[in-house]
C-alpha cells in the first residue's frame, strides 16, 4: 500500500513525498519496483535518490519539522499508536483501513485528532474510485428512481504479502475486518449507517473471519448485501463486483471485465458500458487528503467518524456470526 500510495501523490499538485520509515529498514532505498497491489496502476514505482529522508525510528520522523502530514500504511496493530503519536507530534494524518484493530481504539483515535486539531482521514479508498463515485451519485440523486436492491462482492486468495500480521486474526481481523470493510463503509456512505445487520461467516485460515456475507437493513428498505472473503484457494487472484437494481435501471460493474467493467442497463436504451476517464481511486483520496490541509478543513468525502462507524459495523457483524443473530446498530 506505500508503494500504491507513493504512485498516486505524484499525481497530486503541491504535494512531495519527504520522507520514508520502516523499522526494518525495507524499501528505504525508494526503490518499491517489486511490489503489487490489487488493483490500481501496478507499474514499478521507485523515488529519485536524494528527494527523501529515510528513517527507521519513527518518532525521529515525527521530531522532522519539514514532515507536515504522515501516510500510516503499517499493520492494523499499529494504526492506533502510531496515529496517536503523529497527532500529538503536530501532524496531519491518513490512516489505511481499518481505522484500528477495535472500535474503542478508532473512537480514541478520533478523539484525539479533534483535541489536536489536526486533518484526521481513514484511507477508505472506495468512496473515491470512479466506478464507485458514480454509482454513488446515482443512488443519491436519484436518476433511475428508488434502489430496490444493491449487491458488493470483494473475494480474493490469501494474502501474498504480509502473512505475519495479515493470517493472525488476533492482529488483522481476519478479511471480515481487513477486506470486507471496504464494502462495509460503502455500504453507508450509500445508504446511511445499517439499522441492523445479519451476517453468516467461517474462518478458515486466520482464526478470525475468513469469509462473510451479510444483509443490511437501511433506512429506505432496499435489500441490500455484501460479500467478503481471502480464503478462496491460491490461482484464484482477486474480485470486486457490484450490482444495483434500480426502479428504471440495472448497473453492474465486474473489475473482470477490464474495459467493460462498468456495465448499464436502463428502461428503454437497453445495455451499454459506461467509460469513466478518471483518476483512480488512490488518486482522488489523497488529493482530497491534500486539499484538506491546504484549506484547513476537515475532509469532507470520508471523515474520522465514518472510519469509526465502519469497525463498529463490522464489529456487528461479527457478532452476528457468533452468535448467530441479527444485531441493531445504535
Amino acid at each position: 500500500m506505500a508503494a500504491t500510495h507513493i504512485k498516486a501523490l505524484r499525481q497530486v499538485p503541491g504535494v512531495r513525498v519527504a520522507a520514508l520509515c520502516n523499522p526494518s529498514g525495507r524499501h528505504l532505498d525508494g526503490d518499491f519496483s517489486g511490489v503489487a497491489g490489487n488493483v490500481g496502476d501496478n507499474a514499478p514505482v521507485k523515488l529519485e535518490p536524494g528527494s527523501f529522508k529515510a528513517y527507521r525510528d519513527y518518532a525521529a520522523l515525527l521530531a522532522d519539522p519539514e514532515i507536515d502530514a504522515v501516510d500510516i500504511c503499517a499493520p492494523t496493530l499499529a494504526h492506533r499508536d502510531l496515529a496517536v503519536a503523529a497527532l500529538g507530534a503536530g501532524k496531519h494524518v491518513l490512516c489505511e483501513k481499518p481505522l484500528a484493530r477495535t472500535a474503542v481504539q478508532a473512537r480514541e483515535m478520533a478523539k484525539v485528532a479533534a483535541a489536536c486539531r489536526r486533518v484526521f482521514m481513514p484511507a477508505m479508498c472506495l468512496r473515491f474510485f470512479p466506478e464507485w463515485a458514480w454509482v454513488r451519485a446515482a443512488i443519491v440523486d436519484g436518476r433511475f428512481g428508488k434502489v430496490l436492491a444493491a449487491r458488493f462482492r470483494r473475494v480474493a486468495e490469501p494474502p501474498g504479502w504480509g502473512q505475519t500480521n495479515f493470517l493472525d486474526g488476533t492482529k488483522s481481523g481476519g478479511a471480515l475486518l481487513d477486506l470486507h470493510i471496504h464494502d462495509v463503509d460503502f455500504v453507508q456512505f450509500c445508504f446511511g449507517r445499517p439499522l441492523a445487520v445479519r451476517a453468516h461467516g467461517y474462518s478458515k485460515i486466520s482464526g478470525a473471519i475468513d469469509h462473510v456475507v451479510t444483509h443490511y437493513e437501511v433506512a429506505g428498505g432496499a435489500l441490500v448485501h455484501a460479500e467478503g472473503a481471502w480464503c478462496m484457494t491460491p490461482g484464484f487472484g482477486f474480485n470486486m463486483s457490484y450490482t444495483v437494481n434500480f426502479e428504471r435501471a440495472t448497473v453492474d460493474y465486474d473489475l473482470a471485465r477490464g474495459a467493460e467493467a462498468l456495465k448499464v442497463a436502463e428502461v428503454g436504451q437497453g445495455g451499454r458500458v459506461l467509460k469513466l476517464d478518471q483518476p483512480d481511486g488512490y488518486v482522488g483520496e489523497l488529493r482530497h487528503f491534500a486539499e484538506a490541509i491546504a484549506a484547513g478543513a476537515q475532509p469532507s468525502v470520508v471523515t474520522a467518524a465514518d472510519g469509526v462507524s465502519s469497525v463498529e459495523i463490522c464489529e456487528a457483524e461479527e457478532q452476528s456470526i457468533r452468535t448467530d443473530q441479527r444485531v441493531a446498530l445504535g
